[in-house]
């Protein structure tokens, strides 16, 4: 019985586990049931661990001759499923992370949400009425420091639009993340 593709599948798993381990940290509960992994650990290194056990012990025990068609089935049945559970914690970190930078502030009420779009949509719009005056500004100048003047404050007018804008869609974002999970 040759486990050497599990073993190298199981050693990435260790290496990744071991990587999210240290940037994520512990969870706040177990990261998978009890059925699936019986150390119920709020890291991902203990579960690959586990898994690893699992082959250790399909090894072991077919060495030894102790191995039954019935308990190689459950065995593998086991491993594989610590292996897909495995591999969908370690493929959604990325989803996770993205999640928990647009989760609202514990503090925000979606009505707050709500009146803070609505206060960056007025800026918004007074933001867009300064810019298109400074446009209509830059034509009406006489010289050119007056002209490169214009121009400067048209370009800070334009940034801070744009700083606005992006506040605004991350609150809009913040507003549809909650909406969403209710």
């Amino acid at each position: 019985m040759d486990l050497s593709n599990l073993k190298a599948q199981l050693q990435t798993l260790a290496n990744q586990a071991a990587d999210i381990d240290r940037r994520r940290g512990e969870s706040a509960k177990p990261l998978f049931d009890e059925r699936l992994f019986t150390c119920l650990s709020r890291l991902l290194t203990p579960c690959v661990m586990e898994a690893q056990a699992v082959v250790t012990t399909l090894e072991r025990e077919h060495s030894a001759g102790k191995l039954s068609g019935l308990r190689a089935e459950h065995l593998c049945e086991k491993l594989l499923n610590q292996i897909g559970a495995l591999q969908r914690e370690i493929a959604t970190q990325p989803l996770r992370a993205q999640e928990k930078a647009l989760a609202p502030k514990p503090k925000a009420s979606i009505s707050q949400l709500y009146q803070d779009l609505a206060q960056h949509q007025g800026w918004e719009r007074r933001l867009a009425d300064m810019v298109r005056d400074a446009e209509a500004r830059i034509g009406q100048c006489y010289t050119l420091v007056e002209q490169q003047q214009a121009q400067h404050q048209l370009l800070t007018l334009e940034k801070r639009l744009a700083r606005c804008r992006e506040a605004k869609q991350k609150i809009e974002s913040r507003i549809s993340f909650r909406e969403r999970k209710g």
